[in-house]
């Protein structure tokens, strides 16, 4: 997978971009970790319950420029793409996905386009 200007995930019609205002420290602070090629990359839980190990995980990773970025929501193990967004078995996972950006959104690390 590339990086994009905007992303969404798969099965979501909400996609975003790098907020502007974004800085490397906003995306340290808010758990993102830096790769050896300089990139950020967040691999957060989609699950409440932090004990569930089999929780899909919302996978996050922004270029080190700052501009392009890619995401998608993973099985636990990180090896197949999954959409939480057709089904009400992940209505909570949908929700926990929305809190995360909305999060996200809040602290300027991405902005919503459409």
């Amino acid at each position: 997978m590339s990086f994009l200007d905007k992303a969404t995930v798969e099965g979501s019609k909400t996609y975003y971009k790098v907020s502007e205002k974004a800085r490397a420290y906003s995306f340290k602070d808010y758990g993102f970790t830096e790769t050896k090629s300089g990139n950020f990359q967040l691999a957060r839980p989609l699950d409440t319950n932090p004990q569930n190990k089999q929780s899909p995980k919302l996978k996050i990773t922004v270029a080190k420029d700052l501009k392009t970025l890619k995401m998608s929501i993973t099985t636990a193990n990180g090896l197949k793409a999954l959409n939480i967004f057709n089904g009400d078995q992940h209505a909570e996972k949908r929700d926990q996905f929305k809190y995360i950006m909305a999060d996200m959104i809040h602290y300027g690390c991405f902005e919503e386009v459409k």
